[in-house]
């Protein structure tokens, strides 16, 4: 074999082992925690369905007509986040949590409209997401149909600052990865009139029920404590895109 075919081999191989070794990391995926999934499955207020290419909760009661399409942080199983909207769900809101190509938001280019086809009822559309997922979910929030935008442990990397969204930030303060400091460097991308909420104890994966990851900061408060503050703060944010809506 002549020496240019041998570069060339030598490149091919090592291109291909490059691309076994992302695929095989990508799909490494941080696994939702059982006992949370069960707790949600059981929740007789509460429906769940796979479409597919994303996990669809509903309320089986009186729905509010708010819907969130939410995108998991990256290689976070999306069923991780079920627990994280469970009380949301069961007070009227219906969640679309996204399964991204690769479970990397950035490689995901689909638009927010493949997601909102789930669930056609709904009347306002937020977008939303954790960590990776809010990074790409502040790109998708430029579609003229959103409302709104909800970041768990997250922040823009795109110029949001004069939009009329409304914007939920919610953050914690013990968070490894989104870290305060991020959190708040990042502020100036957002509407003045922005929400942010920095849960006190709280890290990065309380945002969703997969258990410890790797560069996180150690909570000093449990995930239930955590996910109720969470909840209470989505809560009062969509009650805000309702009246919105309405008025």
């Amino acid at each position: 074999m002549s020496r240019p075919l041998r570069w060339t081999a030598w490149v091919v191989a090592v291109l291909l082992v490059v691309v076994v070794v992302f695929l095989v990391w990508a799909n490494i995926v941080m696994q939702g925690t059982r006992s949370a999934a069960l707790q949600v499955w059981r929740d007789d207020r509460v429906a769940v369905r796979d479409a597919g290419d994303a996990v669809v909760m509903t309320p089986t009661g009186t729905a509010n007509g708010v819907g969130v399409v939410f995108v998991p942080g990256a290689k976070v199983d999306p069923y991780a986040y079920m627990a994280t909207f469970r009380q949301v769900v069961a007070r009227g809101t219906t969640v679309v949590i996204t399964k991204p190509t690769l479970h990397l938001a950035f490689f995901d280019l689909r638009p927010l409209s493949t997601f909102e086809s789930h669930a056609p009822d709904v009347r306002t559309w937020a977008v939303g997401g954790h960590s990776l997922g809010g990074v790409r979910a502040c790109q998708l929030a430029d579609d003229p149909g959103v409302a709104g935008l909800l970041l768990l442990g997250s922040y823009c990397a795109n110029d949001l600052s004069g939009s009329g969204l409304d914007v939920l930030s919610v953050s914690g303060s013990r968070d490894g990865l989104s870290t305060p400091e991020k959190v708040d460097a990042a502020r100036h991308e957002l509407p003045a009139s922005a929400t942010t909420t920095e849960v006190q104890g709280a890290n990065h994966a309380d945002f969703g029920a997969y258990g410890p990851q790797p560069g996180d900061g150690v909570a000093t408060i449990s995930p239930a404590a955590a996910r109720a503050q969470i909840s209470a703060a989505v809560e009062r944010w969509v009650e805000r895109l309702r009246s919105g809506a309405l008025s």
